[in-house]
């Protein structure tokens, strides 16, 4: 997602107004943009609906929806209240991973927190700072790439919701955390990629030198590897090193599980030039089945090196 549309279209904020996080094209001598102090309530409406070919999908608008469903993005402090409306024929619900929220919240069927059709209800998602617990020990914070999607559908563990496309991710961060120009989603589900048909995973483009982040999300019964070709990333909360005694590992493969969520940013290009950069699935019969895509790093006159042969 682009970051000039997440500010028009998330329009969070108790006063319906999305606190600015735009940023320019990262240059040499440009100053980074971080996460501002959180904090704040913030409020959204999220609409379940049907989508064609039997998917399902989360929009922010009504007849919007989208697989992946919407960024939700919060700074550690802030407590969002989503309006969730269901305009299927079938209960539905939301249930999110990494942040703080009462049983009530849950979005499981035990908990009686689902939305029956036609029905509507508030979920209440909080986050909190790190800090120290009254017994001296540490509590760490919620910022994270998180995720969230249906615990309903097809089964006490939203089985059918989560295949036909039911989810979307969800990032915390926390406060001076350097911001990317844009952001995209990628979700492993079974075999596909954003519940596309095979060899036909989502190309996602940037100028060279853009920063670039990838929340990276699996799904379904399957493990997979995450590998994009000619980048890498920390293998950290942020996926950014913190400096340079920083210990944390250099990657660009990782393996991945169903529920499994990260992920990072890349300066694209960086050191390797533009060009059509492939990520995908490494587990070999997972790739020959068309798990791929295409990271397309463009010269800023708009070129991609040798694209045309390698289009895929």
């Amino acid at each position: 997602m682009d970051r000039r549309s997440f500010n028009r279209r998330m329009l969070l904020g108790s006063a319906a107004v999305a606190t600015s996080l735009s940023v320019a094209p990262e240059a040499a001598g440009t100053t980074l943009r971080t996460a501002p102090p959180g904090g704040k309530v913030r409020h959204i409406t999220l609409y379940a609906e049907r989508l064609g070919n039997g998917e399902m999908g989360y929009g922010l608008q009504r007849g919007r929806a989208t697989i992946p469903g919407p960024l939700i993005e919060l700074i550690e402090g802030d407590t969002l209240y989503i309006h969730f409306v269901n305009t299927m024929d079938v209960t539905v619900s939301l249930h999110v991973h990494g942040l703080d929220y009462q049983i009530s919240q849950d979005g499981t069927r035990w908990s009686r927190s689902a939305v029956r059709p036609g029905g509507t209800r508030t979920y209440i998602w909080r986050t909190h700072a790190p800090g120290r617990r009254a017994d001296g020990s540490w509590r760490e914070g919620s910022a994270g790439y998180w995720h969230y999607h249906d615990h309903i559908v097809g089964s006490d563990h939203g089985t059918g919701g989560i295949h036909k496309g039911l989810y979307g991710p969800v990032i915390v961060r926390r406060a001076g955390d350097i911001l990317p120009l844009k952001t995209h989603t990628i979700v492993f589900n079974e075999t596909k990629i954003n519940n596309r048909r095979s060899h036909s995973g989502p190309d996602f483009s940037a100028t060279l030198g853009d920063r670039v982040e990838f929340v990276m999300i699996t799904h379904g019964d399957d493990f997979h590897t995450f590998h994009m070709h000619g980048h890498r990333w920390a293998h950290n909360r942020t996926g950014l090193l913190s400096g340079p005694t920083d210990p944390s590992p250099i990657i660009d493969n990782r393996i991945v599980g169903p529920g499994d969520s990260f992920g990072f940013q890349v300066l694209a290009g960086e050191g390797v030039g533009p060009g059509a950069w492939m990520y995908h699935c490494h587990v070999q019969h997972h790739a020959d089945r068309g798990m791929a895509g295409l990271f397309l790093v463009k010269n800023p006159n708009g070129t991609i090196p040798t694209y045309e042969v390698h289009r895929h």
